[in-house]
């Protein structure tokens, strides 16, 4: 894993990325240079409206999901994404090289090889997901622990995380009871250091369900950390191959000592530009569709195309969000606050389309013009459930350290919640944000938000 701007990504990944752009890249300056004395003023052009199609392209695939690490999609859907790329990626290539000069010579091939490319990177991307490659450059990872903290990690890891490859688990010592399988047990008679080097070990996690009584051996972790295989201990692991920090294995020192939840005021004031920018380009573009959708409400059913719910936005300050109206006026006649189910009968037959695309929330960028929210954040919760939550969950109350969002990390990796364990979950999203947000950070939840919206991931 290689830390970028607090965020952590695969090695593979990022190879992936560079492979990509590089791919669209040669291939267009190969042509140029293959037409002899013409290259030098022709190279110029070419090269920038091939950096600007391999920009366009990583755009693409992001939205479409084709970098996050996963192991169990389909090759019928990984097919399924990659004609959805060629649809854009394709008229793109045409529509960037037909701005080359006239008078360059062959710029109907080096359109035709731009597509090419284009298409090259999309097919590469099937093969790549569903290759052997990505097994043989998996990180080899070794458990400390046999209990039950390993054992979920041993879980986590072959749930999520498609480039790890768990070596085996080593009994810490005052560990009397396993909880994972035996055969998987290193019982060698080497000292955690020999067994580490002996199996090839990229990486320890130390999940320990017992640290007291001479647990840790500091000494012989020391060794394997000078021996250069990386040593972390469980919160980091969460936080590194999950992306989120799991409060069941995270106390108050780690949070408070370690590094991250850096706010600042050249952050916050750059962070608001960028809102400002993004939350008017999109109400640019968007408003014909806000402008159906409110006639749709309007003749759907009775009542108040907007409606002002008040929410718990930065440091508790109530915000008053703006939602198209998804619900039957009569929603909540009890006047009981009651989070949205699956297949609730209170949403309207428009208000089930637009919640699944999310067109209900494009009025909140009138909260992110006035600085009530952000683009990215935190979504803000209502005061009644906010009570409830922070009574029950130990650390809810820090996701109010920062504006609450249109979208946000939790929205983008974690379906639509309705009970205090999906408010768990949720919440170890939203502190791995907190912790680690960047202007990086939110460009990739922006580019993943594509993604949610079009698959109707979590709408409800």
């Amino acid at each position: 894993m290689i830390r970028i701007f607090n965020h952590y990504l695969h090695k593979q990944t990022l190879l992936q990325v560079f492979f990509d752009l590089g791919l669209i890249v040669f291939a267009v300056i190969a042509v140029v240079l293959s037409q002899g004395e013409a290259a030098q003023t022709v190279l110029p052009f070419a090269a920038s409206h091939g950096l600007s199609l391999a920009g366009c392209m990583f755009v693409i695939n992001s939205a479409t999901g084709f970098y996050q690490h996963v192991h169990n999609r389909s090759v019928t859907e990984s097919c399924a994404r990659a004609l959805f790329g060629l649809l854009f990626g394709l008229p793109l290539a045409y529509a960037i090289f037909s701005l080359v000069p006239s008078d360059t010579s062959h710029r109907d091939l080096l359109t035709l090889v731009a597509m090419a490319a284009v298409a090259a990177v999309m097919v590469h991307r099937v093969y790549a997901a569903h290759s052997g490659t990505q097994a043989r450059m998996r990180s080899r990872i070794l458990i400390f622990g046999t209990g039950p903290a390993a054992r979920t990690v041993g879980n986590t890891l072959r749930a999520s995380d498609p480039h790890a490859q768990i070596v085996g688990y080593y009994a810490g010592p005052n560990e009397e009871q396993h909880e994972v399988p035996h055969a998987e047990i290193i019982n060698d008679g080497a000292n955690l250091t020999e067994a580490a080097l002996r199996h090839n070990v990229d990486e320890i996690v130390v999940a320990l369900s017992e640290r007291r009584g001479g647990s840790m051996p500091l000494r012989q972790l020391l060794d394997c950390k000078l021996s250069g295989v990386r040593v972390v201990d469980i919160a980091t692991h969460f936080e590194k191959t999950l992306a989120q920090i799991n409060i069941k294995h995270v106390n108050a020192g780690w949070l408070v000592f370690g590094d991250g939840f850096s706010q600042g005021m050249l952050r916050a004031g750059i962070k608001r530009v960028c809102d400002v920018i993004f939350a008017t380009l999109i109400l640019a573009i968007s408003w014909p569709l806000m402008l159906v959708t409110a006639l749709a409400i309007r003749l759907e059913s009775r009542g108040p195309v907007l409606y002002r719910q008040e929410r718990v936005g930065l440091n508790g300050v109530p915000v008053k969000v703006i939602k198209f109206r998804s619900m039957r006026t009569d929603a909540e006649k009890d006047g009981k606050p009651r989070w949205a189910t699956k297949n609730d009968d209170r949403v309207t037959r428009v208000g089930r389309f637009i919640r699944k695309v999310r067109i209900d929330e494009l009025p909140q960028l009138f909260n992110v013009l006035w600085g009530e929210m952000s683009m990215v954040g935190p979504r803000p919760e209502r005061q009644f459930f906010v009570d409830e939550l922070v009574a029950k969950i130990p650390y809810y109350a820090v996701r109010h350290s920062v504006k609450p969002g249109v979208t946000g990390w939790a929205q983008v990796r974690y379906e639509y919640g309705s009970t205090i364990e999906d408010s768990v979950e949720k919440l170890q999203y939203d502190l791995y944000y907190v912790k680690n947000h960047s202007l990086f950070l939110d460009l990739l939840i922006m580019l993943e938000t594509v993604a949610v919206v079009l698959t109707g991931k979590g709408a409800r």
